[in-house]
């Protein structure tokens, strides 16, 4: 019994936003979203079951994690062990080819990672169906990133669907990073404390899946400027929402507002260029695969922005043997 398995799976990122919980305990979302995976930024993790073990062990590109880090290991480990007939304590090695909890969507890549991984370790196959709902119980957002493309997780779902294959829409999303290192507030307690204190919550849970249906049908429709209209109005709202709470939850860094206002000037020379933010500083930007060299060239002229990259479609959460488990990279900034 090797109790052992790798798994690759990319982050996502929300064109319809979700923000906001219906059941706190049950991780399920108040709102509905939908995302698009991206092939470029994506989490490799290796699950070992080992019986000379105490406890879990969580390793983050060989760096060892402690406190509430390990213990979300630890209790998606106990949901595949508990599915499972494996009972001993797990080895976990994980590794992101972008900069971890800085708003780049690595808890949704390494949360659906863990959860196939994981599973297959503890001698289960599972249609992604359920290993996305494993996922969904850690963060939310995970749930979407077990499936490639263009995803949806609905309002109180136990797991994320897939609206549309990648290929439905010739696309790229621009990445301008913003601001290096870990984001101040976790996208969690910064929910709790928007839904908690903002007089704006409500309008925005009011509102939400309007521009949720309007995405997809836009989507559905190959409406990529309707969709993009409303996924920045999503992203906007959903920070206006927390720019209200109190203290006011600000993840904005001046070079954020810089790139916001380098692709209004890119929208009004005719660039179909459409920003999208997450609990972070950093800018999305979906455009036509033939302007993201240029929209990437012109964000990178901001002042303040550090990095770039592009992300093309990407594809589902996948099991993939250890000599493609690259485990020892350090990474980067874009």
């Amino acid at each position: 019994m090797t109790g052992r398995a790798c798994a690759r799976a990319s982050a996502n990122i929300a064109l319809a936003k979700y923000w906001g919980k219906d059941d706190v305990l049950r991780n399920l979302p108040a709102v509905p979203s939908l995302s698009l995976t991206l092939a470029d930024l994506y989490t490799v993790t290796r699950v070992s079951f080992d019986a000379t073990l105490s406890e879990d062990v969580l390793e983050i590109s060989g760096v060892a994690q402690t406190g509430r880090a390990k213990a979300r290991a630890s209790e998606l480990l106990d949901r595949a062990r508990a599915l499972g007939s494996e009972r001993r304590y797990a080895r976990v090695e994980t590794h992101n080819n972008f900069p971890t909890a800085s708003g780049l969507a690595s808890s949704a890549s390494g949360f659906a990672a863990l959860a196939l991984a994981a599973t297959r370790a503890a001698g289960l196959t599972l249609p992604l169906s359920d290993v996305s709902a494993m996922a969904r119980q850690s963060s939310a957002s995970a749930a979407r990133s077990l499936f490639g493309g263009w995803v949806a997780l609905d309002h109180g779902a136990e797991s994320a669907r897939r609206v549309a294959p990648p290929e439905a829409l010739d696309v790229r999303m621009v990445v301008a990073v913003t601001h290096p290192g870990p984001k101040s507030v976790g996208s969690t307690e910064g929910m709790q404390h928007t839904a908690t204190t903002s007089p704006y919550y409500a309008a925005w849970i009011a509102h939400a899946p309007e521009l949720f249906r309007q995405v997809e049908v836009a989507l559905t429709g190959g409406d990529l400027d309707a969709l993009g209209e409303a996924a920045a109005q999503s992203a906007l709202m959903m920070h206006a929402c927390m720019w209200a709470a109190r203290p006011p939850l600000i993840y904005f860094r001046p070079a954020t507002l810089g790139v916001l206002q380098a692709i209004a000037e890119l929208r009004e020379q005719g660039v179909r260029a459409f920003p999208t933010m997450d609990a972070g500083p950093h800018v999305k930007v979906l455009v036509p695969a033939a302007d993201a060299d240029a929209v990437e060239a012109r964000v990178r002229q901001v002042e303040g922005v550090t990095g770039s990259l592009q992300a093309a479609p990407g594809p589902d959460a996948r099991l993939i043997d250890d000599d493609e488990a690259d485990l020892s990279l350090t990474p980067g900034a874009p």
